[in-house]
């Protein structure tokens, strides 16, 4: 006897036995069951969710007369009479599937229509199923639109496709439509492991769990996949062999990867990028698989302990939790949105290996577009631009300083001066908002009250030191002159930033900190995330402020606790001031103002952006 695939030999034979499509299944029962059957459906999903098995067992269940031979329109199938044995055997002469893909002219409709005036032969109705309805033409489509509207009592029309949206209008408002939707992985692995109990086939929980990943919403394709897995294995299922036959990345060295970002350890994701190279594993499946454990892991962090997540007899799921009590929220986010993207550059890399190794750097290094860097207390805002040498070189080789004219100025002389047009606007914008350089930011915390002040052009160690904790000597002082300690701690991070000296989760520890208390030899910060308070970002912090500041004996102190005033909420008001000031700018400008009166000219809301780089 020839070898039935899983596929076949386990569709389902009646509604009981559908899975994943409880809605249908609950529509369909209810209408059987009092009788009210409409003569059009349409039923809409991808590949392999069930269309064509819901129409079977819909004819089945319009023609099954029972085991006795006495039954009528039953929800539930007898299976054994004639009819069901018949609709199941595919030679029922009252039902009737036509495969739109191939019969798509009007030829082909017209042969079936004409069908439709006779009455069932053996059956209690004529059921006409078109699969992959959408490839029809239009004049196909137009000349079965009088029947499809109107059909004779004992006809019933079963549409399906893949692609609803390629129906036309006209059709789709004869039809009910039932959408039968992607099955989920746990909904697969689920009826894999009842099937191969049927089989006596043994197989791994993880190579199920591949199968049911890789099968995308397709129970057909699950149990293709499936029986390719047991040819493969031998006639069974591990691990090992499933993702050979797949070609899927394994998890581990995606976990290893992600847990290598988050501590900001290159080595580590430069070697891992190398290994999956030797072992010809696919760079995209690679950013795939990390794109879906960053999206678990967003989940988990905007609702802890939401679905699988307390189980652990995964032991993926238990990674990805404890992934995401370690990554923050925001850089999850990132590194979500940068896997994706870098999916569509690897085709134009050199070979999709370089591109992978790219995109892994690219989440390694990733650094916002520049740093608000706010200037001591009374003087001029500076903007500072980094050295074009290494990000771990100190400070004090990878500072500049030009001098920049007060802003609060350059806007009282756009505003009042005489002939002033929108292109001198323009310019004075450029001016203080377009530095020369891509990192360059200015950046002014009292606006209204700025102070012209020479800066030197360059600082050396010594000089950065004096002007970073100018405010906080004496130190018996501090807490005593309203906020001088915050501002200290805010200018110092804005100029540690931009200069480089810190990155990644060192860099959100400082900016996302308060600095609570400071001694010689003790400073203590405080953060609201546990998340931010790692060992390995504490220390790189604490040399970053060693190197800053001349002072080795630094040590620094994190606690946890609500924090009120943090360099990134100023660096957040800033650019909400800056934004504020460029609106006033251009709505008082004369030019402006003059195009409103005369032209009815009208500033569209949201149009004015101030230019950060």
């Amino acid at each position: 006897m020839s070898y039935l695939v899983l596929a076949r030999k386990y569709r389902p034979k009646n509604f009981s036995e559908m899975v994943g499509q409880s809605h249908v299944v609950q529509a369909l029962g209810n209408a059987l069951g009092t009788g009210r059957l409409h003569h059009a459906y349409l039923f809409t999903g991808t590949r392999g969710v069930g269309k064509t098995t819901v129409s079977r067992i819909l004819a089945k269940s319009l023609n099954c007369t029972g085991i006795d031979g006495k039954g009528g329109i039953t929800a539930e199938p007898c299976g054994v009479c004639d009819a069901c044995r018949d609709i199941d055997g595919g030679r029922f002469v009252d039902y009737t599937e036509l495969d739109a893909a191939s019969n798509r002219g009007v030829d082909e409709i017209a042969q079936l229509l004409e069908q439709a005036v006779y009455k069932p032969v053996v059956g209690r109705f004529k059921v006409f199923m078109i699969d992959e309805v959408h490839m029809l033409t239009n004049t196909a489509f137009n000349a079965m639109l009088k029947t499809l509207e109107e059909p004779p009592d004992y006809l019933k029309f079963v549409l399906a496709t893949t692609d609803p949206q390629k129906v036309p209008a006209t059709v789709l408002s004869r039809c009910l439509q039932f959408n039968l939707r992607p099955m989920a992985p746990e909904t697969v692995l689920e009826h894999l492991v009842q099937v191969l109990a049927l089989e006596n086939v043994s197989a791994e929980p993880q190579a199920l769990r591949l199968l049911s990943r890789a099968a995308r919403g397709s129970m057909r394709d699950a149990l293709s996949l499936t029986d390719q897995a047991i040819a493969f294995g031998s006639g069974r299922l591990d691990e090992a062999s499933v993702r050979v036959m797949l070609g899927s990345v394994d998890r581990s060295y995606v976990f290893r990867l992600l847990d290598a970002l988050a501590r900001g350890d290159g080595r580590t994701v430069v070697e891992t990028s190398e290994v999956l190279r030797l072992n010809g594993l696919s760079a995209a499946s690679t950013l795939e698989e990390m794109a879906t454990v960053l999206q678990r892991m967003a989940v988990l962090q905007a609702v802890p302990g939401i679905g699988a997540g307390d189980n652990d007899t995964d032991p993926e799921i238990v990674e990805t939790a404890r992934l995401a009590r370690t990554m923050p929220a925001d850089e999850t986010q990132l590194l979500y949105s940068l896997c994706l993207h870098g999916r569509g550059e690897l085709g134009l890399a050199p070979d999709e290996y370089a591109g992978l190794t790219m995109v892994l750097l690219r989440l390694l290094a990733f650094k916002p577009p520049g740093a608000v860097v706010p200037a001591a207390a009374g003087v001029q805002p500076v903007a500072v631009r980094p050295a074009s040498g290494s990000a771990a070189e100190p400070v004090k080789k990878s500072l500049s300083e030009p001098v920049e004219a007060p802003v609060a100025g350059r806007l009282h002389a756009v505003q009042s001066g005489p002939g002033t047009r929108l292109e001198d606007t323009h310019q004075v914008l450029q001016a203080h908002y377009v530095p020369a350089l891509p990192l360059t930011v200015a950046y002014e915390s009292n606006m209204a009250s700025a102070q012209t002040a020479n800066v030197p052009s360059a600082m050396n160690s010594e000089a950065f030191a004096e002007t970073a904790k100018a405010p906080m000597r004496p130190s018996a002082d501090i807490g005593t002159e309203g906020g001088s300690l915050d501002d200290a701690w805010e200018r110092i991070v804005n100029l540690m930033v931009a200069a480089e000296s810190i990155a990644a989760l060192t860099r959100e520890l400082a900016l996302q900190s308060q600095l609570c208390g400071q001694s010689e030899s003790l400073w203590t910060l405080r953060v609201e995330r546990e998340s931010l308070n790692q060992a390995a970002a504490r220390e790189k912090l604490q040399v970053a402020l060693q190197n800053a500041l001349a002072e080795p004996d630094l040590r620094l102190a994190v606690e946890l606790g609500a924090v009120t005033n943090t360099p990134a909420r100023r660096n957040s008001a800033a650019l909400v001031e800056r934004q504020r000031v460029a609106e006033l700018l251009i709505q008082n400008d004369p030019f402006v103002q003059d195009m409103i009166r005369e032209w009815g000219a009208r500033i569209v809301p949201g149009s004015i952006k101030s230019v950060s780089s």
